[in-house]
């Protein structure tokens, strides 16, 4: 997915969407930016705020915008389930998103280069399709000829600090994580607004 600029979309979206905007670095080219700007910034339609929304939960997710659509869509045509809970479900259960919720990617773009060049195994048989979905149950590692890879050579150290999801169990000896439950994502670590999302599909 070509994104552009990541600092100014990022500021477009005032919201850090992308792992290199969320560092000190982006919060301090943001704090100088502020200073520099005049004026009070325009009041948004709520058809400007629910694509704001959109595109917050795509460049956090890495998806494009096809493929975006047609999850919502799907979602929106099943009933009787909770709509919101079942996107976030959706966008966490993506393979690339798991390599990196377990430590094993830095940012989801390494973790979709890593899916894509074949390096990740589910339940023992290599994927290389980064969207592909895992369910409960389902193991996540890699694959034994890429355990040497420099990919992983600092693994070993990241991982002292990280902490794994608690829908994710994750064994560092064997390289791997099982999927335990449904993802739990709670709305103060959520950089977009998953009502307003749906709002934009529904129009």
């Amino acid at each position: 997915m070509i994104i552009g600029p990541k600092y100014k979309i990022a500021r477009r979206l005032n919201a850090p969407v992308f792992e290199k905007t969320q560092t000190p670095k982006y919060a301090l080219s943001l704090t100088r930016k502020t200073k520099a700007s005049k004026g009070r910034p325009k009041a948004k339609t709520n058809y400007g705020r629910q694509l704001d929304e959109k595109q917050k939960a795509r460049y956090t997710y890495g998806v494009n915008d096809r493929q975006f659509s047609k999850y919502v869509r799907h979602i929106l045509a099943t009933k009787g389930i909770d709509h919101a809970g079942r996107l976030i479900e959706t966008l966490e259960n993506r393979l690339d998103n798991i390599v990196y919720r377990i430590g094993l990617a830095t940012t989801r773009r390494f973790a979709r280069q890593m899916v894509s060049h074949g390096h990740i195994t589910v339940n023992g048989r290599r994927v290389t399709v980064p969207s592909f979905k895992a369910t409960v149950g389902d193991v996540v590692g890699v694959r034994v000829n890429s355990l040497k890879s420099n990919l992983f050579a600092t693994l070993d150290e990241r991982i002292k600090t990280y902490t794994t999801p608690a829908w994710l169990s994750f064994d560092l000896e064997k390289r791997s994580a099982k999927v335990q439950g449904v993802p739990k994502v709670t709305s103060g670590d959520l950089l977009f607004d998953p009502k307003a999302v749906l709002e934009f599909y529904s129009r």
